[in-house]
């Protein structure tokens, strides 16, 4: 069955690049491909190295910059068990190798926002910090009384946040900076069963949609060939076969450890020795703001000293890079200015730093910009799902019933995909019935919308943008407007849990694993193997962490940094869901339908005049993505991508630079990683002896 014929520009381009990327993949052409298990001991190995040598850095690595260990994990773990196998003359199978770059990135998620990574128990304690700090203690607040509905109970955000995601204040745990306590019981119970939720929901989800999207319509999905190539190239490092590669490789891992050692080595290290870490180069940026204030007012300058944007400029899209610059040099050096002078930016004081001079202009005016931007890119989505899907069922009138589920590859490990259906609404029922225990007030029929009319739809127009042009699609702040439109007034509804999600993009990991010849079988064991190891890893670690140093506090910058940021926008989100306070109208005021419509609108316009134009598509979305934003990691990832194109790719040849700027990326972050992973296990050795008693 031919797959169909795209429409417009970015389709063109994702087609030509799915033809180059399969012809340099060898072996991924599923009608001959000989389909494998990849979970064996070797690979379940593999996942104990990662949970508990490779994790613990990853958290620390994101407490004390904002980034993980990311490409790092994956090449350490890919390239020393290769090694390892080829000097036992038992070399590692592609299957075995996809398998371990699959669990290594698992294990080694990072939450960019705030900085965690390691596994959920992070949200645990990002919670706990939520209901300790100054904002939340501060805000007084009405709510509903949730045992006698018609009171209204004076209080504040802290007190109100139910005892089932967080303990109380009075208990002893924030004093002694531990989990093992009876408060944590039900935390952490809830914890487990939503993440058991939530994987079978992405296998079961993920499965039935890549049966619709790839074996029935035939989509491309132009970014799962280089995933896949991917995860082959990290074989051929390991094995050294390719001289070029581990030539690259070994230069970028070089830098990486050089650079590293001052940027992270210096710091991780001395902050576990001296009462405040040294830093050689500030993390997280560095704050031009008091010096540019008197020019720029409302402006958030700053620059970040992190060389890993320059390297990440090589390898992004140079219309991506630009529209991101643009946008986000444009926001703070020529919009907010302008604004202040003309009363906009009335929450902005002279004096604040980058971080809050950010948060004060979002609220203003930006976050409202967001909004409506994001909400045309989501009709965008919406609109280019709904064409290809017309287009399909015009064509299936003409060419007959194709749509019929074809029969699976023999040994691809399929399984039938409607008991998958049934055990992914199953999971959406257990999520609604739990939501409705722990938050009877709140309208059950929403939660029921929400897990099976709103997470399928939206989760099958994003599995088919996804397949078509590797974008997903996101309604902004739509879980916010449910939670304020229902008129409910309570704080625990913003820990509740939902059947809200979107599993497009587990469509394309399938995809991923059919083109490395995989057995979908291997991948529903690593899951399970992965799942309860992820679990205790990160209860280990981050109760070691929190008990051996405050979360945030000067021993992790990050989080010292932007955690109070995000908290204070988190309280203004939950007030909305109160009776009356200050809170609650500065939140309001923050939501401004005069500037939401009008930017929705430009939106749809610059997108249909660049198409139109023939213009590069990425352009703006780099654009949305960088509104409003600040300019400390666009204006080097600018740079890199303008010594990509202007230099390197004309010194040794646009194709050669093409493969070499991923490799040099994932080998610089590799030496970085490596260079924090020894400073983090030099300050875990002095944190536990200083708490021994002797």
């Amino acid at each position: 069955m031919a797959r169909e014929k795209p429409v417009g520009k970015t389709e063109l381009d994702a087609l030509d690049r799915l033809r180059l990327e399969t012809e340099a993949t060898s072996g991924t052409d599923t009608r001959t491909v000989v389909y494998e298990e990849g979970f064996t001991p070797r690979t379940v190995v593999g996942a104990l190295f990662v949970a508990f040598v490779m994790l613990p850095g990853a958290i620390y690595l994101g407490l004390v910059s904002g980034g993980g260990l990311g490409q790092a994990s994956e090449w350490v773990t890919i390239v020393l068990f290769a090694e390892v196998a080829r000097r036992s003359f038992i070399p590692l199978k592609r299957q075995e190798i996809y398998v371990l770059f699959y669990v290594a990135s698992a294990l080694s998620g990072l939450n960019a926002t705030l900085g965690i990574s390691g596994g959920p128990i992070g949200g645990l304690l990002w919670n706990g910090y939520l209901h300790q700090a100054p904002q939340a203690i501060g805000t007084p607040i009405n709510i509903q009384d949730p045992f006698h509905p018609g009171n209204v109970i004076h209080t504040t955000v802290s007190q109100a946040v139910p005892t089932w995601a967080v303990p109380p204040e009075s208990s002893p745990v924030w004093t002694l900076r531990t989990f093992l306590h009876p408060h944590w019981i039900v935390p952490l119970l809830l914890l487990v069963v939503g993440s058991i939720l939530d994987k079978v929901g992405q296998l079961t989800a993920g499965y039935a949609l890549f049966r619709v999207t790839s074996d029935v319509e035939r989509l491309p999905f132009p970014m799962a060939p280089v995933n896949a190539a991917g995860a082959t190239a990290l074989a051929e490092a390991g094995t050294k076969e390719e001289s070029w590669r581990w030539q690259v490789f070994s230069i970028g891992a070089m830098a990486g450890l050089v650079f590293g050692f001052f940027y992270l080595g210096v710091p991780i290290f001395t902050g576990a020795i001296l009462p405040k870490p040294l830093m050689l180069i500030q993390i997280p940026f560095i704050d031009l703001t008091a010096n540019t204030e008197g020019i720029l007012p409302g402006a958030a300058t700053a620059i970040s000293g992190d060389l890993t944007n320059v390297l990440v400029g090589f390898v992004l899209p140079l219309p991506l890079v630009i529209g991101s610059f643009i946008a986000a040099t444009g926001t703070q050096i020529v919009a907010n200015p302008f604004l202040q002078h003309h009363g906009m930016l009335p929450t902005w004081r002279p004096g604040a730093n980058a971080v809050w001079t950010q948060m004060a202009t979002t609220l203003d005016f930006w976050m409202s910009v967001d909004i409506g931007l994001k909400v045309s890119v989501a009709l965008i989505g919406i609109w280019m799902a709904g064409s290809i899907l017309g287009r399909y069922f015009r064509g299936r009138q003409t060419r007959g019933p194709v749509a019929q589920v074809t029969a699976p590859p023999p040994g691809r490990g399929d399984f039938d995909w409607r008991k998958g259906l049934a055990l992914f609404f199953l999971c959406q029922a257990a999520y609604v019935a739990l939501g409705h225990a722990l938050v009877p007030l709140f309208p059950l029929w929403i939660l029921l919308m929400l897990g099976f009319v709103y997470t399928p739809l939206i989760s099958y127009v994003s599995a088919r943008l996804y397949g078509v042009s590797s974008q997903g699609v996101g309604l902004p702040y739509l879980r916010e407007a449910i939670f304020i439109r229902t008129g409910y007034r309570g704080i625990d509804v913003w820990f509740m849990p939902t059947a809200m999600a979107d599993y497009g993009a587990f469509a394309q990991r399938f995809r991923e694993v059919e083109l490395t010849g995989t057995k979908f079988t291997s991948i529903i064991k690593a899951e399970a193997c992965v799942l309860p190891l992820v679990l205790i890893a990160s209860f280990v670690y981050w109760a070691f962490l929190w008990h051996t140093s405050a979360i945030p506090s000067s021993q992790f910058p990050y989080a010292q940094t932007f955690w109070p940021l995000n908290v204070t926008t988190r309280v203004l989100w939950m007030s909305a869901t109160t009776e009356g306070g200050k809170a609650v109208q500065q939140f309001l005021s923050a939501i401004q339908p005069k500037v939401i419509v009008p930017a929705c609108g430009l939106g749809l316009i610059a997108y249909g005049l660049m198409s139109a134009a023939r213009l590069p598509i990425l352009f703006f979305y780099g654009v949305v993505g960088g509104v409003g934003q600040m300019m400390h990691g666009v204006v080097p990832q600018m740079i890199g991508a303008l010594l990509g194109r202007y230099y390197f790719a004309r010194r040794f040849g646009e194709v050669n630079w093409g493969r070499y700027a991923p490799v040099l990326l994932a080998g610089f972050a590799c030496g970085t990683g490596l260079i924090a992973m020894v400073a983090i296990a030099l300050g875990l050795i002095t944190k536990s002896v200083s708490f021994l008693p002797f």
